[in-house]
């Protein structure tokens, strides 16, 4: 058995799809959404979340639209936003009734960058089709495009349902999860088919498949991503909360991604109580951070400690630098462009201190448990100080925004 490849495979070919001015597939770098949780009627509220999820790196984000108070709140959010500078795409959240709600509500068709249409919700028996149409409609009439999101807990029961008969008959049958997979499919698939007969091109559909299960969402993007050149959404729906969430989101999109297989991907995170929405898109931004896709954000390197290092002060350093950077990174953008690729390295002690500073762009490496209370510092893979005293962090925070400033800021005109 070959060992896999150590870098990843190439992206898989897909249609590119304009919304609201993002590109996604056609080779355009992997773009991160999210989605609000507040209630859209609320426009304060939502168009603040909205905001804060845009200013932590959102590139899209997605909003309810269940009844006529949301559909009528849509354009004034829209509003609010561009009011504050605020340009990140509105994508709208339809089931049931999308179809009544665009065509009573023209200023919040208009106002959304995309669609999301569910097939296995958007009606029932005879209705299905002819609502599907109507929300396609109303795509082509304003020039949006649609996501096409299949979810495995509100499959098309008709399609799983043929196909469970039709398995039965088979002399070697699949087994109901492989049914279930080939529906899911099979429903993106012909839904997405469907929306072209209408007339919607194909350059403005994105289809996804969403699962709970590391292993479905893998078995069914992949068979998509064969029989398909859409553009492909990637998530793992109801991921959890905590580690458990991150977890299981990150080992899902990352086998895929490493595949390249995925155009734009959102963490469905259950936040803890109290908790900021935001992490969902820290979390989809640090994933393909680290695996080498885009860069977002400055990277803080520290070491995990361990009985050399039984002072705190490496961990509060690193913590210290890693959120300065975070919350300073909306400002810095256009202040300091390029300033996503620094390195920064904090370690604690002298074993690996020295050369992993030596690595980064600017690093320190921190005295440990019984070595000189002096701490050198390297910048481009040279030492160029030595901290001491009870100033230590303070001096090399300082370092790193002069730092910053001298090789990313612009120069005065």
């Amino acid at each position: 058995m070959p060992f896999p490849l150590a870098t990843p495979l190439p992206r898989r070919a897909s249609v590119a799809v304009d919304v609201g001015g993002v590109a996604i597939g056609g080779g355009a770098p992997i773009v991160v959404q999210s989605m609000t949780n507040t209630d859209t009627a609320d426009v304060l509220s939502t168009a603040e979340q909205v905001r804060a999820l845009a200013r932590a790196g959102s590139e899209l984000v997605r909003v309810t639209v269940d009844r006529d108070e949301s559909a009528a709140a849509v354009p004034k959010i829209r509003d609010r936003l561009d009011k504050w500078g605020v340009a990140v795409p509105l994508i709208g959240d339809f089931h049931y009734i999308g179809h009544k709600l665009l065509a009573d509500h023209p200023a919040c068709a208009e106002a959304l960058a995309k669609y999301r249409i569910n097939p296995g919700n958007v009606g029932f028996k005879d209705k299905r089709d002819r609502q599907f149409s109507a929300i396609v409609e109303q795509a082509i009439r304003w020039g949006k495009a649609v996501r096409i999101g299949v979810n495995w807990g509100s499959l098309d029961q008709d399609l799983l349902t043929r196909l469970m008969d039709e398995n039965a008959e088979k002399g070697s049958p699949l087994t109901a999860r492989e049914v279930m997979h080939e529906a899911m499919v099979q429903s993106a698939l012909l839904s997405a088919e469907l929306a072209e007969e209408i007339g919607l091109p194909k350059n403005r559909i994105v289809v996804s498949a969403k699962v709970s299960q590391i292993q479905d969402l893998v078995k069914v993007s992949c068979e998509i991503a064969a029989r398909s050149d859409y553009a492909l959404h990637l998530g793992l729906t109801e991921a959890g909360m905590g580690s458990k969430g991150l977890v299981a989101s990150s080992a899902a999109l990352g086998i895929l991604l490493q595949q390249g297989i995925g155009d734009t991907i959102r963490y469905s995170l259950t936040p803890e109580p109290g908790g900021d929405r935001t992490k969902e898109v820290i979390a989809a931004q640090e994933l393909l951070q680290t695996m080498g896709f885009r860069t977002f954000s400055p990277i803080v390197a520290a070491c995990p400690g361990c009985g050399r290092t039984t002072s705190t002060v490496f961990q509060e350093l690193a913590h210290e630098i890693q959120e300065h950077i975070r919350t300073s990174m909306p400002d810095w953008r256009g202040k300091y462009p390029g300033v996503e690729t620094l390195n920064v390295a904090v370690m604690g002690c002298i074993v690996n201190g020295p050369g992993e500073s030596k690595h980064a762009d600017i690093g320190i490496s921190l005295p440990g448990t019984g070595e000189a209370p002096s701490a050198p510092v390297f910048v481009d893979g040279k030492k160029v100080a030595t901290l001491k005293g009870p100033t230590i962090a303070d001096d090399f925070k300082k370092m790193v925004a002069d730092y910053i400033e001298t090789r990313f800021g612009r120069p005065e005109e």
